[in-house]
């Protein structure tokens, strides 16, 4: 049928095209996702530029706008979107003794971030001394979604002095585990690591802190 077939090619033709260098549409924001998640990584937010992103997801730098409306909107979806389920964390840690409280949360922590060697946390803490959203995020995170849900029902007293501690002694592991990447304890084992910081999370859970 010669004139149908004319027509089917007339629409082909006339179809819009899409911009940039992947043909799909959902492929290339996973593709910007992804490409961004990387460069936040090993940039922060103000290193990462909408073009080394674009380059690194081989698409048109136009894509970013088109599905994120510039940079932030992308920081947002790549990073600020926490790869897992706060609830399941608590849940996770909540499952125990008290006195074992410290080693859960070390262990549990590590785990987490070891499996995608540090990936959102990294690029977090990259960009917290130049973007406040990165900052809330990671503060959010660990201090109100995790380590007070945590301690509110075991504890009695400092509640928050005690949450910030924990968190701090969390930031300050991450920090050297997967951004400055200090040896040996950038590679050592879960195991070894527990053993070295727990009790120091356990202190300031059950023990004096003031």
């Amino acid at each position: 049928m010669p004139h149908d077939e004319g027509v089917s090619k007339g629409a082909r033709q006339d179809a819009p095209r899409r911009r940039g260098r992947r043909p799909g549409g959902t492929d290339t924001r996973a593709a910007l996702v992804d490409a961004a998640r990387a460069v936040f990584i090993e940039q922060g937010y103000d290193g990462a530029t909408v073009r080394a992103i674009a380059a690194r997801a081989e698409v048109d730098a136009a894509m970013v706008n088109h599905w994120f409306g510039g940079k932030e909107g992308l920081f947002a979806e790549a990073v600020l979107k926490l790869p897992f389920n706060p609830q399941d964390v608590v849940e996770r840690l909540l499952a125990g003794d008290v006195t074992d409280l410290g080693q859960r949360i070390v262990r549990t922590f590590l785990t987490v971030w070891d499996t995608t060697g540090g990936g959102v946390f990294a690029a977090l803490m990259r960009s917290i001394t130049s973007h406040e959203l990165a900052a809330n995020t990671l503060r959010d995170f660990l201090v109100k979604n995790i380590v007070e849900r945590v301690l509110s029902p075991l504890v009695d007293d400092d509640l928050d002095f005690r949450a910030t501690l924990v968190a701090s002694q969390l930031v300050g592991m991450g920090m050297v585990r997967y951004v400055v990447r200090f040896e040996p304890f950038a590679s050592a084992d879960i195991d070894t690591v527990v053993v070295a910081v727990a009790p120091t999370l356990q202190r300031y859970i059950t023990g004096t802190v003031r």
